[in-house]
């Protein structure tokens, strides 16, 4: 456990020594770099062992990310009715802002009461429904990829139906609208002012030029998993081909979005690390937000303005896939009973329906087209300035097993998604630290090395999590210097447990003074730990379990590299 990991004399010499070394206050990103160096040469054991040999590698091209998906059981089914010869039972996969619990729970709370009311079709059968939490980008690449198609699809928007379309497998509409909710651009009074002073309202169009201009620091969510994230991304586009869907990828937008990314501060990969990130260091002026969320977060109901943009976020319900008239009906009657007035209340209780009254800004476009916007996204997302990544592999005796054997093959594929421009180093740690590769352009060559690296790795030992930090770091701190166009990214895969070498304190003020945000990816983890170090510096800590960490991964990478 964490507590474990502070080892001082009885003295206090050691903790006065590091103390000495790392100082007091807030350090800039100079003086934190200097420190990293030499906590990184004089106070880890730090070995470096580099990895000669080239692997074979599969030159299959592009790689999509729907290979790596899990068994869909990895995600729950908080509606379960029983199957029998009597019963039809039609499973949707519902967004989780209405598939949870609580306020987040709309939808498992009609699902429940419409199998309890029993419902029948014509011929007599029971009518039920069968609800699947899954985030709308995750459901949409089930169904598109055929890996897993239920009967029925309530995404937050219409974007992700479109996708699906797209990729051949039918739809039906069953209902454009189930619960009302809208995207917006969440924003501090003071700035609203001051941007709708300079523009003479604030709207998608305003916001987008302020950004290109420097006049507003602006956040929002990985789109290719985040409704709100890829309803931002289609409107920032349609601004810069004038509205015309036909022109979204045109050489000319492309430029222009390249250039609004240069003032964004990072993408956050779920709403819940922008609203955290908001709320710790206030370095942003606007992010986005569905309102149901910000309706329901207390710190955002003073100070801060909330304005619409894009497709609406009603949550529509459709059948994919080819469907049978009786399952196909189940859906309607479904859709049916959650249209009774107490129920369209108690999703007003919960956030949904605003009053606002929002028109779409522009319809949907064509999937195909919005999948393309997510590839151009990918490619341009950075503005030009290439990555520099180190990964930071916990190899401790606690990672023995399955375990290894799972985040080795979750490396391996997680790969496919870096591009070559970026710079990728690999550390490993147990109780002592060891570099397998320096931060180098990913190559044909470096890949190679990277393949071979990875699969050298062995599980032993204690677990030193903070020092393989610190070596990181210090590998980063080298490829900043001699390359400053670098974009530093540290990513730790562990399972949390520290309990030899530096402590957390020593190191938080080290990274938040060189601003490089650190993923960290956990196996069954201690989430409070490796929380508190994604949270320093903006970043995400991601939950997995063995079954799923390939996809994760795989799915981290290919919005960050």
């Amino acid at each position: 456990g964490f507590a474990a990991s502070f080892f001082f004399d009885q003295d206090g010499s050691l903790e006065q020594g590091l103390r000495q070394l790392t100082g007091g206050g807030k350090l800039d990103r100079d003086e934190a770099a200097a420190e990293v160096q030499q906590l990184a040469r004089g106070s880890i054991a730090w070995t470096e062992r580099i990895v000669q040999e080239r692997a074979q590698l599969q030159l299959t091209g592009e790689r999509d990310l729907k290979a790596s998906l899990p068994d869909i059981a990895t995600f729950a089914l908080p509606v379960a009715p029983a199957p029998g010869p009597n019963t039809v039972v039609a499973e949707i996969f519902a967004s989780t802002e209405k598939s949870g619990s609580g306020p987040d729970g709309w939808m498992v709370e009609i699902a429940e009461a419409f199998n309890a009311a029993g419902v029948t079709l014509p011929d007599g059968r029971a009518a039920r429904v069968a609800i699947r939490k899954i985030a709308s980008g995750t459901g949409q690449e089930f169904i598109s990829a055929r890996k897993y198609v239920p009967a029925g699809f309530s995404p937050s928007n219409q974007l992700w139906v479109e996708m699906v379309a797209a990729s051949g497998v039918p739809v039906k509409k069953i209902r454009d609208k189930t619960v009302g909710n809208i995207a917006g651009v969440v924003m501090r009074d003071a700035v609203f002012e001051r941007i709708g002073q300079a523009y003479g309202k604030v709207d998608v169009p305003a916001i987008v030029d302020a950004v290109v201009q420097g006049q507003l620091a602006m956040g929002y969510t990985n789109p290719f998993a985040s409704s709100t994230g890829l309803n931002f991304l289609v409107s920032v586009l349609q601004r810069f081909s004038g509205g015309d869907p036909g022109r979204m990828l045109a050489p000319d937008v492309a430029s222009s979005f390249e250039g609004f990314q240069r003032g964004v501060p990072f993408v956050a990969l779920t709403t819940l690390q922008m609203r955290d990130s908001v709320e710790k260091s206030g370095s942003l002026d606007a992010f986005v937000m569905e309102y149901q969320t910000y309706v329901k977060t207390p710190s955002l109901q003073r100070g801060y303005r909330f304005v619409p943009f894009g497709v609406r976020h009603d949550n529509p319900l459709y059948a994919v896939g080819e469907v049978d008239g009786a399952t196909a009906a189940v859906l309607e009657q479904y859709a049916a009973f959650a249209e009774q007035p107490r129920y369209s209340a108690r999703a007003t209780e919960y956030g949904f329906n605003p009053t606002l009254d929002y028109q779409p800004a522009f319809a949907a476009p064509d999937g195909a087209l919005i999948v393309q916007a997510q590839r151009l996204w990918k490619e341009k997302k950075n503005a030009g300035r290439p990555i520099a990544a180190v990964f930071v592999a916990d190899v401790s005796g606690s990672m023995a097993g399955s375990r290894l054997s799972q985040l080795k093959r979750a490396l391996l594929a997680g790969a496919d998604f870096i591009q070559p421009v970026n710079a990728i180093g690999l550390v490993t740690f147990s109780h002592e630290v060891t570099t397998l590769l320096p931060v180098k352009p990913f190559d044909l060559l470096h890949k190679a090395a990277f393949h071979a690296a990875v699969q050298q790795m062995e599980a032993k030992g204690n677990t030193a999590m903070y020092d393989g930090i610190v070596a990181g770091l210090s590998l980063l701190v080298e490829a900043q210097r001699a390359n400053p166009g670098f974009k530093p990214m540290l990513f730790v895969l562990s399972d949390g447990e520290t309990n030899r070498g530096l402590p957390f304190d020593e190191v938080a003020r080290l990274v938040e003074g060189l601003g490089v945000p650190i993923y960290t990816i956990g196996y069954e983890a201690n989430l409070a730990e490796l929380g508190k170090v994604s949270s320093l510096v903006e970043a995400a800590s991601i939950n997995s379990s063995e079954a799923e960490v390939e996809y994760k991964i795989g799915a981290l990478l290919n919005a960050q590299m």
